[in-house]
């Protein structure tokens, strides 16, 4: 009689929501400057602003907490065009996200800043790196890109890189003690999108395995990744 075959647990990836508001912003000295940008607005020192940072550096979350309070509009760099501008701004401000060189139509930017500075409009760039390491083929959008103000988030300190570990746990109800954070904050690489990285694959693993999220299943994956 052939032997009984058990049936392996199936992981199956789901969305899980990672909150946005103001209250669940985690703050440090690594992104001291971001908030301050966002809490002083309107008192900007331009209406055009360029919030700089690494991936998972909470870019998207200062965004979303001034698109909050301003009413602002969002948009991805690479979605925007020429006609969708009037639109865009409607409300009197708007986010554009994750600019990139050679990565959104220039004269659509160019036209944005251009109908920004004649309504008054407030808008809020963000990208991984500054205005002055792009490379821009449009000279005059170039030259108006480096006249932006530019507030730069820093890679995360201890203290906020643990509380970090402990939000996205928490964000995908993730019940794990201090042995498994401190694992984490002395192993992984210092960045949010690193710390984002390993709370994920201890979540699907743990559902794959039908394990608790313990130290020694961090240990696992750590040592096999």
């Amino acid at each position: 009689m052939a032997g009984r075959v058990h049936p392996r647990q199936l992981a199956f990836s789901l969305p899980h929501a990672e909150s946005r508001s103001r209250d669940n912003f985690l703050e440090g000295p690594a992104n001291a400057a971001g908030l301050a940008l966002i809490d002083s607005w309107p008192e900007w020192p331009n209406r055009i602003m360029w919030l700089a940072g690494p991936e998972g550096s909470g870019k998207s979350h200062l965004a979303a907490i001034w698109a909050e309070d301003a009413g602002a509009r969002s948009t991805t760099a690479n979605g925007l065009t020429s006609e969708a501008v009037p639109g865009a701004l409607a409300t009197g401000a708007l986010v554009v996200e994750d600019l990139k060189a050679r990565e959104f139509d220039e004269r659509a930017l160019f036209h944005l800043m251009n109908l920004a500075r004649e309504d008054g409009a407030y808008v809020l760039l963000t990208g991984r790196e500054v205005p002055a390491s792009l490379e821009i083929e449009l000279r005059d959008l170039r030259s108006r890109l480096r006249a932006v103000p530019v507030i730069s988030l820093l890679p995360p300190d201890d203290q906020l890189f643990r509380g970090l570990i402990v939000k996205f746990c928490a964000d995908r109800q993730l019940t794990v003690d201090e042995t498994v954070v401190s694992y984490l904050a002395t192993r992984l690489e210092r960045s949010s999108a690193a710390a984002r990285q390993a709370v994920e694959l201890l979540d699907s693993e743990a559902l794959r395995l039908g394990r608790p999220v313990t130290r020694a299943l961090a240990a696992e994956l750590l040592r096999d990744a």
